[in-house]
């Protein structure tokens, strides 16, 4: 039996955990186009200031964005491009699932 390092597993299974929420998701392909404040995330994307700050708050704990302060604003932006990369790669696992599923309901709808 393979050996296993258990804290990997489990830090892995919680940066998971930070990117099982749409809200988040959608935070960070806004932030794949680049830097940006809390308020032109929470303007482009539709959500409360609040909510938005909160999400980012969990994103920044997690090492997913990194912020820096300029005067009173705080620019926010993903602290590595793989996670965008990352995204992607899940998206299109996601397509490739939804394709196969189509392919099943029209055999058993044949």
């Amino acid at each position: 039996m393979a050996q296993y390092d258990v804290e990997i597993y489990k830090l892995k299974a919680e940066l998971c955990k930070t990117f099982a929420d749409p809200k988040r998701l959608i935070i960070i392909n806004q932030l794949r186009e680049g830097e940006t404040t809390v308020n032109e995330l929470a303007r482009v994307i539709e959500l409360p200031q609040a909510v938005v700050s909160r999400h980012l708050a969990i994103l920044r704990d997690k090492g997913v964005v990194q912020h820096r302060r300029e005067g009173t604003s705080v620019y926010y932006s993903l602290s590595n491009p793989k996670i965008g990369e990352a995204c992607d790669m899940m998206h299109q696992i996601l397509l490739d699932q939804v394709e196969k599923n189509k392919q099943l309901a029209e055999r058993l709808t044949a």
